[in-house]
C-alpha cells in the first residue's frame, strides 16, 4: 500500500470526510447540532417530533396541510400485519428489545413484495416504517409481559401516544412535552456509526427495510446507543450523592469507562444534553424524587472535574425516561423510534445521488508468497 494511503489513515475513521450531506451538521462556532440549518435544541422548543420527521424527509418544515396529512397517515399506518403480530407473540420474552426492532423490519422487509422503488414510494414506506415500529416494539413487550396493549390517544403526538404505549396511562402535557424534545434531539447526529452503516448498505441499491435493518444492528452497540441504559444503571446504584462521588472517583482510579460522558465529536459540551438536564429536573420536582437527579448531577460534577469531560444527551434522557416510567432495556429502542427518520433522510439522500461505498484497507499481512504442498506445510 501506498506512503500516501498510510498517512491518511485514521482508525475508526475519525474525522475522515466520506461524503456530503444536507441533512445534518455540527456548527463548529458553538457545537450545536442543526438539522437542515435549524437548532435541534430550538426544534425541541417549538416544534413536535411530525414536524421534525417531514424536515428531515421530505427538506423542509410542514405547512399546516403537509402536517395534518403526515400526521394522520402516522396513525393511519400503524396496524400491524397479521403474520408480524403473531412472530412477535413468538419471540421470547427474554429478547433483547433491539432484537425485536431488528427481526420487526427485517420481517416488514419480507412482508412487502415492493421492488426498486422510486424516491417517493421509498418516503411513504418510511413513514409507515416509523408508524409501526412503536406498535411492534410494545406489542412484543406487552406480550412477554401477558398483557394487553393499552389503546393510545388520537389526539396525543407521535412521541405521546409511545410513552401512552408504555405506561397504559395518558401522559400530561408536561410529560408529552418531555419525550416528545428527547424524540427530535435524538432524530439526526450526520454521519455516525448507524447513519453511516444505512447508507452503506442503500448504496448497494438494497431496499429501505435493510438499510433500517442495518441502523439497528449498528445502534444496539453499546458504544453507541447503549451508553443511556448503562447511565441509568449507574445513578440507580448509589443511594446518595456522597456515595456517588465516592464511587466515580473509585471507577476513574481503575480506569473504568463511565458512560453518558464525552463525544466523539463534540469536544466542548452537548447541547442536547442541556435540555434533558433541564427536563429531568423539572420531572424530578414534579414526581417527587428529587435524590436521582442530586445523584446524577453529583456524578456530572464529578467528572468533569476528575475527567474534563461533559455529560452527553444519553446521560440526562436515562434519567428523565426513568421518571416517566419507561423500563431501563426500553431506553435504546427509543433511539431507534426516533433516529428512523434520521435514517429514512440519509437512505434518501443516498439514493438521490448514489455511489456505491466501499472503502479501501492498508494491507499489514505477510507479503507475497507460494502456496507449499501438503508434503510441505
Amino acid at each position: 500500500m501506498s506512503t500516501t494511503m498510510t498517512e491518511q489513515l485514521k482508525k475508526g475513521l475519525e474525522d475522515v470526510v466520506a461524503g456530503t450531506t444536507s441533512i445534518c451538521t455540527i456548527n463548529p462556532d458553538n457545537e450545536n447540532l442543526l438539522y437542515r440549518g435549524y437548532s435541534a435544541v430550538e426544534l425541541s422548543e417549538k416544534t413536535n417530533f411530525e414536524e421534525v420527521i417531514h424536515l428531515l424527509v421530505e427538506g423542509r418544515l410542514p405547512k399546516k396541510r403537509e402536517l395534518k396529512r403526515l400526521t394522520k397517515l402516522l396513525i393511519q399506518e400503524r396496524k400491524l400485519p397479521k403474520p408480524l403480530i403473531k412472530l412477535l407473540k413468538n419471540i421470547p420474552q427474554t429478547a433483547n428489545p433491539m432484537d425485536v426492532l431488528r427481526t420487526a423490519v427485517s420481517y416488514m422487509g419480507a412482508l412487502d413484495e415492493s421492488k426498486q422503488l422510486s424516491i417517493e414510494d421509498i418516503k411513504q414506506l418510511s413513514y409507515s416504517i416509523m408508524a409501526k415500529l412503536p406498535f411492534a416494539l410494545m406489542s412484543w413487550y406487552h406480550f412477554s409481559k401477558n398483557q394487553d396493549l393499552p389503546k393510545v390517544s388520537k389526539q396525543l403526538s407521535y412521541a405521546g401516544r409511545f410513552l401512552q404505549l408504555v405506561t397504559g396511562v395518558e401522559p400530561d402535557s408536561f410529560d408529552e412535552k418531555v419525550i416528545n424534545a428527547s424524540f427530535i434531539l435524538y432524530a439526526e447526529h450526520e454521519l455516525n456509526a448507524s447513519t453511516f452503516c444505512a447508507r452503506v448498505t442503500a448504496s448497494t441499491l438494497s431496499d429501505i427495510y435493510s438499510a433500517i435493518t442495518s441502523g439497528i444492528g449498528t445502534l444496539k452497540g453499546p458504544l453507541h446507543g447503549g451508553a443511556n441504559e448503562a447511565a441509568m444503571n449507574l445513578i440507580l446504584k448509589f443511594k446518595d450523592p456522597q456515595e456517588a462521588e465516592a464511587g466515580i472517583i473509585d471507577m476513574l482510579n481503575r480506569k473504568e469507562k463511565i458512560m453518558g460522558f464525552g463525544h466523539r465529536v463534540y469536544k466542548r459540551k452537548d447541547s442536547r444534553s442541556d435540555v434533558m438536564k433541564k427536563y429531568s429536573h423539572e420531572l424530578a420536582v414534579k414526581k417527587g424524587n428529587l435524590k436521582l437527579f442530586e445523584i446524577a448531577e453529583r456524578i456530572e460534577k464529578t467528572v468533569k472535574e476528575r475527567k474534563g469531560l461533559f455529560s452527553n444527551a444519553d446521560f440526562y434522557s436515562a434519567l428523565a425516561y426513568y421518571l416517566l416510567g419507561i423500563p431501563i432495556p426500553l431506553d435504546t429502542p427509543i433511539f431507534v423510534l426516533s433516529r428512523t427518520s434520521g435514517w429514512s433522510a440519509h437512505i434518501i439522500e443516498q439514493l438521490s445521488d448514489n455511489k456505491l461505498i466501499r472503502p479501501r484497507a492498508i494491507y499489514q499481512g505477510p507479503p507475497p508468497r507460494e502456496v507449499p504442498s501438503i508434503e510441505r506445510r
